[in-house]
């Protein structure tokens, strides 16, 4: 069977086709789609006790349409990203029923008990203790299971081939790495930003910085990476009765430098700080570089023994974390700078009563944490960045 972009009123049929729900009189389906790419149904049971969600990829982006076509492909990265998460991390990730590889669809457990990250700091609510440190324990565990520390050569080679997403790393390298920088229609920004968008264009420094950060994008083959790790691919929540963090939407999954899924995850932990700056309802927002990257090095360096190749030593150890902590950095300053001057605006800033403080102070923040990511050794050093910016 083809490929055949589905409906709302085809999900029960699907779903009993595939042996995922047995009587198609007793569901009950609604579109729940708000992402930029692709569409996503609930089904649940009549009686409210059985629920399933169905995700697929469109030829298309979904906000744009058929004029933005889109292979449909990228739904097979992400099913291969999330075959390797279950692997060492299957806490931190939606249950996989199954992948629908003809169709491009996935079913997987319904999170509609949980909240989006975003949402739930955009409505003034804290992270809480554990959000973070999970995030960075999801990067740290999926990098290292595969990378040459913690995965054979052969299977290593054979993860690269098949994780290669030229599409997709395209639209990264331009839409985050290039055009912010250069006259490009997909860019937009505020007016009362026109003066901050032309200094970065004009900015050589900042333009060289940004130039070495696309190539290590285009040329580390670190490990495989989520892609697109912000906090709108963040649940949290409350399960019987303890906290619960799942990350979805691994779409973008390629492999390539670790430093930048902690780097995207980073950008969002900061524009949101601002907004909770300008709304005066910070709480623990400046912890949470701390608590990731902590967390992160913890269990990074709690799988290091286990490494395949013990040529690697500590001290080696030691300069690679050094690496990846400047990456990330770096890499947090270009997405903070693409999400004000760039394509796909935050709505951190955008529903703002006044926008326009917050997102000067994050743009100015983005120049320095791309330019000065070499100096910057610790979460530390950003939140003294921070509070330096919120003075201005």
């Amino acid at each position: 069977m083809g490929y055949r972009i589905l409906e709302t009123d085809d999900i029960p049929g699907y779903l009993h086709e595939r042996g995922h729900w047995a009587d198609v009189t007793d569901i009950h389906v609604r579109e729940v789609s708000d992402g930029n790419m692709n569409r996503v149904f609930l089904a649940s049971s009549a009686d409210g006790t059985r629920s399933l969600a169905v995700k697929q990829a469109l030829p298309w982006v979904r906000v744009a349409g058929p004029s933005w076509p889109m292979s449909p492909e990228r739904a097979d990265a992400e099913a291969r990203a999330y075959e390797q998460v279950a692997r060492v991390a299957p806490d931190k990730i939606p249950a996989i029923l199954g992948y629908d590889a003809d169709n491009y669809a996935l079913v997987m457990e319904d999170m509609s008990d949980l909240e989006v990250l975003r949402t739930v700091l955009n409505e003034g609510a804290p992270y809480g203790p554990d959000t973070s440190a999970r995030i960075g324990e999801f990067v740290a565990q999926l990098a290292f299971a595969t990378s040459d520390f913690g995965m054979e050569s052969a299977e290593r080679k054979a993860l690269i081939a098949t994780s290669v997403s030229p599409e997709l790393c395209k639209i990264t390298e331009d839409v985050v790495l290039s055009e912010p920088y250069i006259e490009h229609e997909h860019n937009h920004w505020l007016p009362e930003l026109t003066d901050l968008a032309a200094a970065f264009r004009a900015d050589a420094r900042l333009r060289t910085e940004v130039a070495d950060l696309r190539h290590t994008f285009m040329t580390s083959a670190q490990a495989l990476l989520h892609g697109d790790l912000h906090t709108g691919s963040v649940m949290v929540g409350a399960r019987e009765g303890a906290p619960v963090v799942r990350v979805f939407d691994p779409e973008f999954s390629f492999v390539g430098p670790i430093g930048y899924d902690l780097g995207l995850y980073w950008a969002n932990v900061l524009v949101s700080e601002q907004r909770a700056r300008e709304l005066g309802t910070l709480s623990d927002h400046a912890d949470q570089l701390a608590l990731s990257w902590q967390a992160f090095e913890t269990e990074f360096r709690r799988l290091w023994p286990t490494r395949v190749d013990t040529f690697f030593d500590d001290t080696y150890l030691d300069r690679f974390l050094t690496r990846v902590r400047t990456d990330s950095i770096g890499y947090a300053g270009t997405e903070i700078v693409r999400r004000i001057i760039g394509f796909a605006h935050l709505t951190d800033l955008t529903t703002l009563p006044d926008p326009i403080p917050a997102s000067r102070r994050a743009l100015l923040l983005g120049r320095e944490l791309i330019v000065r990511r070499g100096e910057l050794a610790s979460p530390e050093d950003i939140a003294a960045l921070v509070r330096e910016a919120s003075l201005r």
